[in-house]
């Protein structure tokens, strides 16, 4: 057995599943989950239709590489999006959803012979970059959010000797579980990083489709070109239909980047066996080409943090994100309660789920970023959502009157 098989965490919601054992929440109240990150909006009638439409794909092995129509569905709409042009031949790959070539990605970087590799993540963080880490022979390195810059990550709390046995680091903009979004300026000081010390930067962008403000999200791949880098050296971003979509169960995105980079990741997946099926080639490609559906998708989400967010704020330390559907919502002093006994009891007493934020973090100098906060994905329906921070308030004002 591979003996780094023991040093993964268990999953946050594993944690969640113990955390309620023995719960029994009230019938008066039917349950609503804020927990899971899991897009809940239908999915668009023309993605089903390309799914059925294109059986016929069954009988043929599909291309690692996939089709070359499915690649320039890709590079159009980065184009489109970004303002980017990059080839379609050798700067971009299907990927089987991001968590996937998250962790895949990871053991085609780091090369675990050399001295002490770290690989270097926010805190707290999506839990497929520690597992990645983990299993590609690293050590995980935490950055911790700063609460008083919007929970941006502090890359300058990372010591020089931490940066110079670093092969690889993830950047999630906008973040989860924050909703943080990278400014030019902070991809400037990452690019600096990577050119000193030569490290890989994996830019996970699965949220970028989902924003609140005028301005989009920033990719890695715009800041390079912004900041003059004509390569892509050392970056690769990763995206999904999964949240711009609301297809999770398609298992479909991209990453996008170096040319060098996405070369040698296609050999490790070649070997690997992670060849998108045509059936979602198609289905990808017609998504990849609508932005109606996108529109109107984050037209909900704006309305539901327009409604939930103030009605939150009245009773917690609590703010619209930059991007993103979560809101990170800091436990009320008053309660005298860890964000674990919050989550707890409010499914207790209101039948309301929650993700404590602790779980989503690790003790890093001596202190847990994500303690004290609960992460809710708004992803149920917007009554659904209203319903469910009305009982958040009543929860939080009958233990503080």
């Amino acid at each position: 057995m591979n003996p780094l098989l023991s040093h993964l965490q268990p999953y946050p919601f594993e944690r969640l599943r113990k955390l309620f054992a023995g719960v029994t929440p009230p019938a008066q109240y039917s349950p609503i989950s804020l927990g899971m990150g899991e897009p809940r909006h239908p999915t668009p009638q023309f993605i089903k239709d390309a799914l059925s439409n294109n059986l016929n794909g069954l009988a043929s092995y599909p291309a690692t590489a996939g089709e070359p129509r499915l690649r320039e569905a890709f590079t159009a709409w980065l184009h489109k999006r970004y303002a980017l042009k990059l080839d379609a031949a050798s700067q971009v790959l299907p990927i089987n959803g991001s968590r996937e070539a998250l962790f895949a990605f990871a053991q085609t970087i780091v090369d675990p012979t050399k001295p002490d590799p770290v690989v270097v993540c926010p805190n707290p963080f999506y839990q497929i970059y520690e597992g990645a880490a983990l299993l590609s022979g690293a050590t995980p390195y935490y950055a911790p959010s700063d609460p008083a810059r919007n929970f941006a990550v502090d890359w300058d709390s990372v010591p020089a000797e931490v940066w110079k046995r670093t092969q690889l680091l993830f950047v999630c903009s906008p973040g989860n579980p924050t909703g943080a979004v990278m400014p030019l300026n902070e991809w400037q000081k990452l690019f600096a990083l990577s050119d000193r010390h030569g490290f890989v930067i994996a830019s996970d962008e699965c949220y970028s489709e989902i924003y609140f403000r005028d301005e989009p999200p920033l990719s890695g791949l715009q800041a390079a070109i912004q900041a003059g880098r004509k390569d892509f050296e050392n970056l690769i971003s990763f995206t999904s239909l999964s949240k711009r979509s609301n297809v999770p169960g398609l298992r479909s995105g991209f990453v996008a980047g170096n040319a060098d980079l996405i070369k040698a990741f296609l050999l490790y997946r070649t070997y690997h066996g992670s060849a998108m099926s045509p059936i979602v080639q198609a289905a990808s490609i017609a998504a990849w080409g609508d932005e109606q559906h996108v529109t109107e998708n984050r037209a909900l989400y704006r309305k539901k943090f327009a409604q939930v967010t103030p009605l939150l704020a009245g009773v917690m330390d609590v703010a619209l994100p930059d991007a993103g559907f979560y809101l990170w919502a800091k436990v009320p002093d008053a309660l005298q309660m860890t964000d674990a006994e919050f989550a707890r009891e409010l499914l207790a007493q209101y039948n309301v789920t929650v993700l404590p934020g602790s779980y989503l973090a690790r003790e890093s100098g001596g202190a847990n970023p994500g303690a004290q906060r609960v992460r809710m994905a708004l992803v149920a329906e917007a009554e659904e959502c209203a319903e469910a921070a009305m009982r958040i308030v009543q929860f939080i004002q009958s233990r503080t009157v």
